[in-house]
């Protein structure tokens, strides 16, 4: 990937949309005129977006936002990148602007946990009580490469899978205080809004911002090694330590790749000596099916969206 150029915005918000299919035909246009790319979601509970492009673009973007009845005040999350991050510009409407499987009519953010800005949570996390559980609400694959310190992790493959989670370990969580946390805060708002529906945490905090505000506030504090996202950069730096290990031969590696094995498609950790020795396989098995043309091929180091 080229040096950036430009910004990546990832944002959201939570406000009642009466026309999302409207909204999404404003956002077409709005993106295609400014020659931004990435992927928006639209539901009768709010936005949620990452796009891409050029600095100006991505100011003009966050100008009509604000200016937009609905959308004003967001918090934009700004990084360097481009439109080059993105194969293409998707804007659909869905039920939920982060598919936790819940509908929004039985699970509103208003029920969410209590925000606590960056300072709050590093002031929590130097003087944790002891009863503390800290809970991570994204996927397995995430957090294998960044993490709060002491953090549980639930073992799931989709954000879908996060309330069944809570109903199997509900005991863990009995007269105790809970912070949770994400990438950017948006799946958190639904997600400590499904605990505390439980009734059964002493209280339940969410970091306002996730982990990236935490990260630019604290690079050296309690999250370590890389945020991931959901673009081709795959992960941002948050400080140097290296959580991950090669899913091949398990040396200190959080590098991503998918196979190149178009049927497996596996998403996994390697690192540059199996890349080369696998030829961007994610094992010998599948290393012999694409060398064997018994299976379709992947172009090389090809990332996940």
């Amino acid at each position: 990937m080229e040096k950036a150029t430009g910004n990546i915005l990832l944002y959201y918000k939570y406000v009642e949309v009466e026309s999302p299919k409207a909204i999404m035909k404003w956002q077409r246009e709005l993106c295609e005129e400014l020659e931004l790319t990435g992927r928006i979601l639209i539901a009768h509970e709010g936005i949620n977006g990452t796009v891409g492009g050029s600095i100006e673009s991505a100011q003009a973007y966050i100008k009509a936002m604000n200016e937009h009845p609905l959308f004003g005040g967001i918090d934009f999350k700004i990084s360097p990148g481009s439109s080059e991050y993105f194969p293409r510009l998707r804007i659909v409407v869905k039920e939920e602007i982060c598919a936790l499987g819940v509908s929004p009519e039985e699970l509103t953010v208003a029920d969410g946990g209590v925000h606590l800005t960056p300072e709050q949570t590093h002031e929590l996390l130097s003087n944790q009580p002891d009863d503390l559980v800290i809970l991570d609400t994204r996927n397995n694959y995430e957090s294998d490469i960044g993490k709060f310190d002491d953090a549980i992790i639930p073992d799931i493959k989709n954000f879908r899978d996060f309330p069944q989670y809570v109903e199997d370990n509900l005991e863990t969580y009995k007269d105790k205080p809970v912070l949770m946390y994400c990438t950017g805060g948006v799946r958190c708002e639904r997600a400590t809004a499904y605990l505390k529906q439980k009734g059964i945490a002493k209280e339940v905090y969410q970091i306002e911002g996730g982990i990236q505000r935490y990260g630019e506030k604290y690079p050296d504090g309690f999250f370590r090694g890389k945020n991931y996202v959901f673009d081709s950069r795959i992960s941002v730096k948050v400080n140097d330590d290296v959580l991950g290990s090669c899913y091949i031969c398990e040396k200190p590696n959080d590098d991503y790749y998918n196979c190149v094995n178009a049927l497996c498609n596996r998403h996994f950790i390697g690192c540059k000596d199996c890349i080369v020795k696998y030829n961007n396989a994610c094992s010998s098995q599948c290393l012999t099916l694409v060398e064997k043309k018994e299976v379709k091929e992947r172009s090389p180091f090809v990332k996940l969206p």
